[in-house]
């Protein structure tokens, strides 16, 4: 299985704060109505949409895309992560989303194109195989669908901001969060797209500023960087 035991184990230690915002997961929380608005201008979220998201942790992105209106499928490996998910959405009230404790290797074997818009956020560098990873999503969507990718670039700068700057300097994670070897450059995953037979449609960037404490997308995609991919009709 496409899977690291000690990073499920890292983030099933945390689990129980994965829907506070002044916890860990700070980060998480404020960046994610970036996330969903940069996803919702390219690819409709509303009610008949059927949405996967790859990696949902504790299901803050996946709750947001529901809210929107999708039908929400989240998937993860971590047993407390996946189990906080479903009681937070709940407690939310909401009948549209649902998790499953599934690797997407195994779901794309069993539903290939299957939906309209997949998101694999913050988790290819947490994983042995991140092309793998990439090929199942490519078969988990509809022809015409979208995929979206976050992770962080490898090169001296990321390190420093992402490793350095958040885990060490500024506390915004957890020391040992990321590893620095697990990076991957945007030519890389551009590779693994192409390779998986998705269209590269759009990249975007995320910067942080820690006197204001506020973050915003750009075209900067030197540390963190999202792509926007397209499986041809």
């Amino acid at each position: 299985m496409n899977v690291d035991p000690a990073e499920l184990a890292k983030f099933s230690e945390l689990a129980h704060h994965w829907w506070d915002p002044e916890s860990e997961f700070r980060p998480l929380h404020q960046i994610n109505p970036l996330r969903l608005d940069w996803i919702a201008k390219q690819a409709p979220l509303a009610a008949g949409q059927q949405v996967l998201d790859v990696g949902c942790g504790g299901g803050i992105l996946a709750e947001a895309m529901a809210r929107q209106g999708a039908e929400v499928l989240g998937i993860d490996l971590a047993t407390k992560s996946l189990k906080v998910a479903q009681l937070h959405a709940l407690e939310s009230g909401l009948s549209n989303i649902s998790y499953r404790e599934v690797a997407v290797e195994a779901l794309a074997a069993e539903r290939p194109a299957s939906f309209d818009v997949v998101t694999c956020m913050e988790m290819l560098e947490h994983v042995p195989d991140p092309a793998s990873v990439v090929k199942a999503c490519a078969e988990l969507v509809k022809p015409g669908g979208w995929v979206f990718f976050s992770t962080l670039n490898r090169n001296p700068k990321s390190f420093l901001f992402a490793i350095v700057g958040a885990e060490y300097v500024l506390k915004l994670l957890p020391r040992g969060t990321h590893e620095f070897a697990k990076f991957i450059k945007p030519s890389e995953l551009a590779s693994y797209c192409r390779a998986a037979g998705l269209d590269l449609q759009g990249t975007r960037g995320m910067e942080y500023n820690p006197l204001t404490k506020r973050y915003w997308l750009s075209g900067d995609t030197s540390v963190n960087f999202m792509f926007a991919t397209r499986k041809p009709a």
